[in-house]
């Protein structure tokens, strides 16, 4: 807990922990091109005992996706659910894979998957972090996720920046930027760590994939890949 914050609860019955204030406070002043966009605030913490996670606010402090990996017993899956416990996707280590490579799939589904991620391992290139192809099971637009434009037919998307440093951008195959990962501004004099950080979804692609691909890159760059051990 961030030190002299004030302890607010979102706007969900059973939630057992308190969250930073200004996660449901600050607002953000979007470019008029941005202003249909979603901007979320990402909290590196699962609101249950115990457990590593992300918990995902949307403007009003409305609690949007939670992830909870128990950290006894680490599972080689992560699910990401919506408020209220639902699995909305599930991320599995791809098997007998060389380095950092994950499928997305929709639900707790275990066959066609919706992407396939891989860990940009050229070190030629340090902008790029991951690459993003459709699953073997198709274009992965079928279930409604990912881009929704008609000339994307393989809904591919390279992720690009910082991850440590909270500070990437999502482009899709016509170099569109529809998402991106910024740090939380500091508030009341408070700066906030990397903890808690912003989510910005353009129309182009759904929050729970974006929320995906977040996930992945704390699995690939961040302090939590004990998730997958």
């Amino acid at each position: 807990m961030i030190k002299g914050m004030t302890k607010v609860y979102p706007n969900y019955a059973t939630t057992p922990a308190p969250i930073p204030a200004t996660t449901t406070t600050t607002t953000t002043t979007l470019p008029a091109s941005d202003r249909n966009s979603v901007v979320l605030t990402v909290w590196k913490k699962s609101l249950l005992f115990n457990c590593d996670g992300f918990t995902v606010f949307d403007a009003k402090g409305n609690l949007v996706f939670r992830v909870d990996n128990y950290s006894a017993g680490s599972k080689r899956e992560i699910v990401l659910m919506d408020a209220s416990g639902k699995s909305l996707l599930t991320i599995r280590r791809k098997r007998l894979s060389l380095g950092d490579n994950w499928l997305v799939f929709d639900g707790e589904t275990a066959v066609n998957p919706l992407f396939s991620v891989r860990k940009h391992v050229n070190l030629l290139n340090t902008k790029s972090l991951a690459h993003v192809s459709s699953g073997c099971g198709g274009s992965g637009s079928g279930s409604g996720w990912g881009s929704s434009s008609p000339s994307s037919p393989g809904n591919k998307y390279e992720i690009e920046g910082s991850y440590t440093q909270r500070c990437c951008a999502v482009y899709d195959d016509q170099r569109r930027r529809v998402a991106e990962i910024k740090r939380k501004e500091a508030a009341g004099g408070v700066a906030f760590g990397a903890d808690v950080f912003r989510l910005i979804t353009h129309p182009e692609i759904d929050s729970a994939v974006v929320m995906a691909f977040v996930i992945l890159l704390d699995q690939m760059f961040g302090s939590s890949r004990r998730f997958s051990t």
